[in-house]
């Protein structure tokens, strides 16, 4: 499983709401909690598009 670097993932932030993201590593995964959002990382690569993200479920 490859990693994103830290710096980029301090810089990253959700496109909805303008807040913070959080790495799911085991999952690949961005998640941003206040969208209730996690979008994919492919290959290393961040993909911020919400029609890519699914939905957290209730769990999450």
């Amino acid at each position: 499983m490859s990693d994103l670097d830290p710096k980029l993932l301090e810089a990253l932030v959700c496109p909805q709401t303008r807040t913070p993201l959080r790495y799911d590593r085991e999952k690949q995964e961005l998640v941003s909690v206040a969208a209730r959002l996690a979008y994919p990382v492919r290959d290393g690569v961040a993909i911020l598009i919400a029609d890519e993200a699914r939905e957290l479920s209730a769990d999450e």
